[in-house]
């Protein structure tokens, strides 16, 4: 069993893959951050929710700088967070097609994940993940990344994860492993995964938006929302 810190965004991605580490690692650190997000209060809450009951230590790292150079709607207020047409969304079930990142068309695509891009913002994550884990004598960061995303956000992808532990090969002197157990799920397997764990959907917060409730329309909110009806119709 190794030792492992986990990155916590509270979202359905990062509770999926953390569920899953537990079970064969010693997660001694959730770590969630603070670059005053819109859902930052939210996504903090449920954190300290899924931490809870696994008896995960938990600490919010403040990045109020990186906020500062954003200029994205992300953390922008005076910008808004784009919608997106359910029915165009990328196929769920394959992680994404393709071809509709060239159709003009097409809602759900490479122009919404400019909107809300944060600069380096998940390298820069896991670099301060693995300052944690060198000196907690840490061997695993965990991700929440998967492959529907990575279709229009390269720091999902399994090459980004490949490239990022080459590079801590040489700035670390324990070489701690960055490790995504959703790596090759879609939305719809993380929903079915956290079914078949008894995980608590309700306490993850997948929203772009920190009202009281999910918002439903940014295009976060609509693949969770389209992940769960397709296990309702599953089962």
């Amino acid at each position: 069993m190794k030792r492992a810190i986990t990155l916590l965004s509270g979202g359905l991605d990062s509770m999926v893959s953390t569920a899953i580490a537990r079970k064969e690692h010693n997660i001694i650190l959730a770590l969630t951050f603070d670059y005053g997000q819109r859902a930052v209060k939210r996504e903090m809450e449920a954190a300290k929710k899924i931490c809870k009951p696994w008896k995960i230590p938990y600490k919010v790292i403040k990045l109020p700088w990186l906020g500062e150079i954003t200029h994205t709607a992300l953390v922008d207020r005076k910008k808004r967070i784009p919608t997106v047409c359910h029915s165009r969304l990328p196929s769920g079930g394959q992680g994404g097609n393709p071809t509709h990142q060239r159709d003009p068309r097409f809602c759900g695509d490479g122009r919404n994940a400019k909107a809300v891009w944060v600069p380096n913002r998940n390298g820069l994550f896991i670099n301060i993940a693995a300052s944690f884990a060198e000196s907690l004598h840490a061997d695993l960061i965990i991700t929440g990344f998967n492959k529907e995303e990575a279709v229009t956000f390269s720091d999902n992808s399994a090459k980004f994860v490949s490239k990022m532990n080459e590079t801590l090969r040489f700035s670390t002197l324990k070489r701690p492993k960055v490790v995504s157990f959703t790596q090759k799920m879609s939305k719809v397997d993380m929903v079915r995964c956290a079914i078949d764990q008894k995980l608590p959907l309700n306490c993850c917060w997948p929203c772009y938006e920190g009202g009281r409730s999910l918002c439903m329309k940014c295009e976060s909110c609509l693949r969770f929302r389209r992940a769960i009806l397709s296990n309702i119709l599953v089962s």
